[in-house]
């Protein structure tokens, strides 16, 4: 069935309220799946369905909803439904709640909590935004280093239920982390066999303060499924599950290709976000712009002679700001995402740079040849523009190969710069590039102009 068909005969079974047949069709449903439904179905109705889902899944479901959708179901819930939700939620999912929830609500949510996971949510919410600590969870399968294999997939099946992930469980004493050990590595193994001979004891750990971008890129580095985090005194205290660490790495993306494009950071999706928070996050940069972008202006008025006696040197400023501009862009990103990946560091700021000359210098060979046959054959052939002059051509196509050469220079050493003194390298991107190349190819267009025409 396919997703248009589907979406109607949803809407036909509510309309005739069959609401026996709806359940029967949730229920085989993933609960990602049954979020995105719940999306197009007004507030009235969301409780109604909401309400038609098994204990398990209906907390699965919420946990995969648009905060203002799970606000709607936590005002609309009794105490014992919002009571029973949290019971079947994760700690980690629980603190998401309770970060997107306004206070009133929070309040709510918190008392209807166990003391247990009420404890642990606030636990959680004081460590520093961007943490490890933030996103972990403190529900993992522990074990200790004397038992049998039979003690521990007893332990496993005992507790397994209520923890986020059981494949990988972790060894300590004293809630000191030892090791670690497979659900594979234990079904594998002799019943009398111990953990202690079973376990892995080179365990890759992060800190609780350590940033949680850095967290997430040991996944995609090592392929783990959960990463244990542990405090000062290395005594564990939770783990990142891959799932939390694949939406850290969504966020952080989408953040840094905002600030690339010029805009402020929104935590909000597209669609939720109305055209007043969409001004106010993008109007400061086009106000910084549009500012920084006088220099240029100012530039052109100086030279404003030097135009008025070769007219022609005019039509290809856009040109030569836009192929500088473009250069500048290719070189920043690129190096944005080595930096992000941490593919590069500052200290190879030389090999980089030199890097970039190379391919500068075949780029601006290729684009001044092809632009000087562009305005000979063009321009001066087939338009007929006589201004256009073998100098004149010289002038420009010279302008664009150091052009080129000085926008990949900067696109490739600001972000390096910023990361180095602490800045997001994402700010160097784009708009803000665009601006001191379009600047500089100015620049080094009258300079060489003056020397060759006048």
């Amino acid at each position: 069935m396919g997703e248009l068909s589907f979406e109607r005969t949803f809407e036909a079974l509510l309309e005739e309220k069959k609401y026996s047949t709806i359940k029967d069709v949730l229920v085989t449903m993933n609960p990602a799946d049954i979020a995105a439904i719940f999306e197009d179905v007004d507030e009235e109705r969301l409780p109604l369905l909401f309400r038609l889902l098994p204990k398990e899944l209906a907390a699965e479901t919420f946990v995969e909803m648009e905060p203002e959708q799970q606000e709607v179901l936590v005002v609309g819930f009794s105490d014992r439904e919002l009571h029973e939700v949290m019971n079947e939620m994760f700690v980690d999912d629980a603190v998401d709640l309770v970060e997107e929830m306004p206070a009133n609500v929070v309040k709510r949510i918190l008392a209807q909590a166990d003391p247990k996971m009420r404890r642990e949510i606030n636990e959680i919410l004081r460590y520093p935004e961007d943490s490890a600590g933030s996103i972990m969870t403190t529900e993992y399968v522990n074990l200790h280093p004397s038992m049998t294999v039979r003690d521990a997939i007893e332990r496993i099946r005992r507790t397994g239920v209520d923890k986020e992930t059981i494949y990988t469980c972790y060894v300590t004493s004293e809630r000191k982390l030892l090791g670690t050990v497979t659900v594979r590595e234990l079904l594998m193994a002799k019943d009398d066999a111990k953990v202690e001979d079973l376990m892995e004891t080179n365990v890759i750990s992060v800190n609780t303060l350590d940033d949680q971008e850095e967290v997430a890129n040991m996944f995609t580095k090592y392929s783990f499924l959960a990463l244990p985090v542990v405090d000062s005194d290395m005594r564990m205290v939770g783990i990142v599950t891959f799932d939390d660490a694949m939406d850290v790495l969504e966020e952080e993306t989408t953040e840094d290709m905002e600030i690339m494009a010029g805009i402020t950071p929104s935590e909000k999706t597209y669609f939720r976000s109305s055209p007043w928070e969409l001004y106010k996050h993008r109007i400061p940069w086009l106000l910084l712009l549009m500012v920084s972008a006088t220099f240029t202006g100012i530039i052109i008025t100086h030279f404003e002679n030097a135009l008025a006696a070769q007219v022609v040197l005019t039509a290809f400023i856009p040109m030569l700001m836009d192929t500088g501009g473009n250069s500048g862009s290719q070189a920043s990103v690129t190096v944005i995402r080595a930096l992000s990946l941490d593919d590069v560091e500052f200290a190879d700021l030389p090999v980089v740079v030199w890097k970039e000359i190379r391919t500068a210098v075949l780029c601006g060979i290729s684009l001044a040849a092809a632009c000087f046959a562009k305005l000979m054959i063009v321009d001066k052939m087939l338009l007929g523009n006589d201004a256009v002059t073998t100098k004149v051509a010289a002038v420009v196509c010279s302008t664009m190969a150091l052009t080129v050469l000085v926008a990949k220079l900067i696109g490739c050493s600001l972000p390096m710069i910023a990361k180095k003194l602490g800045f997001d390298p994402a700010v160097m991107a784009s708009p803000f590039i665009t601006t001191i190349v379009d600047a500089v190819s100015l620049l080094v267009y009258f300079a060489i102009a003056s020397s060759l025409l006048f």
